[in-house]
């Protein structure tokens, strides 16, 4: 494997990361529900108005797509990552609306290394998406596996 930036050692607890920001566009949010989830709202601006969610709405399911690529981005990617045993929560805490700029960050609440498994950690981070009102939209918790340096190497 070769050099990464995140290896286990570097998630220290109460650290954040900064995930950057993504434009939503009504094509993209209509783009995936069709394909994925092609309730009304999320596919027609007049639906999305008429809904409780107050216009063209991505799925909850395209904003978690949405934060995958965000969480992938900031540094999945660029990590010795093995993947995850799955979430602990998702919260879908406001609607996303076409024209919305989300902002991600990920915080690091737990880690410990594998009683079974030398070389492999457990981190715990709790993460969410601001929209540019500054309102929470997803909220998440999950535990990811990463291998540490040595074992990379």
């Amino acid at each position: 494997m070769t050099a990464k930036t995140w290896a286990f050692e570097d998630f220290v607890e109460g650290s954040t990361i900064d995930l950057g920001k993504k434009v939503v566009t009504a094509e993209e949010i209509i783009e995936f529900a069709g394909e994925f989830d092609d309730q009304p709202f999320h596919l027609d601006e007049e639906a999305g108005k008429a809904s409780l969610l107050g216009g063209l709405s991505a799925s909850g399911w395209h904003t978690c797509c949405m934060f995958m690529r965000m969480m992938c981005d900031g540094f999945l990617l660029d990590s010795t990552s093995q993947g995850s045993p799955g979430l602990d929560y998702v919260r879908w805490k406001k609607p996303v609306l076409a024209g919305d700029t989300l902002t991600g960050s990920s915080h690091i609440i737990a880690r410990r290394t594998s009683k079974s498994r030398p070389g492999l950690g457990f981190v715990t981070v709790r993460s969410e998406m601001i929209n540019q009102r500054g309102e929470v939209v997803l909220e998440l918790e999950n535990t990811g596996m990463f291998l540490t340096r040595e074992a990379a190497a």
